[in-house]
């Protein structure tokens, strides 16, 4: 007896996730360019996040390149990359200091240094990873209600 077997195998063609890396050697201008990037990465997502959304993540992004100007001697690079869902953005910022983040206790009357603070409610907190000529930092936004951070 003869049995007829037949596969199918079914192939969906999946965008990758969107993505975007930067250099710069550092200063004020990668810090509004951080904020530019991560709009423009944005409007390319589908389903669109919404405003709020965006500029979370445009906040968090400027906040660690921030950290990076002010903190670590010589370049950073900005890493930015989008969940293939577009629920979440990965921002990451790699600089040259081996020192890690510090966050300061809060102080609502203290000028400045509440940047961290900033990231952590807004992404959920961080990672960090030492590298051997400095660090890698990486913060998770949610873009929809229903992504965890």
């Amino acid at each position: 007896m003869d049995i007829h077997l037949s596969t199918h195998t079914a192939t969906r063609a999946r965008p990758g996730p969107l993505r975007h890396s930067r250099t710069w050697d550092c200063g004020a201008p990668c810090i509004a360019e951080a904020r530019d990037a991560v709009g423009a990465l944005l409007e390319r997502a589908r389903p669109a996040p919404g405003r709020r959304a965006v500029q979370d993540a445009q906040l968090v992004a400027s906040e660690l390149v921030t950290n990076a100007v002010k903190h670590a001697p010589g370049p950073c690079a900005l890493r930015l990359e989008l969940t293939p869902d577009a629920a979440a953005l990965s921002i990451t910022v790699v600089d040259t200091s081996p020192d890690l983040p510090r966050q300061p206790p809060p102080d609502p009357g203290r000028v400045g240094g509440h940047g961290l603070l900033l990231v952590n409610m807004l992404s959920g907190g961080l990672e960090v990873t030492p590298l051997p000529r400095g660090k890698r930092v990486t913060a998770t936004v949610a873009l929809r209600a229903d992504a965890g951070g």
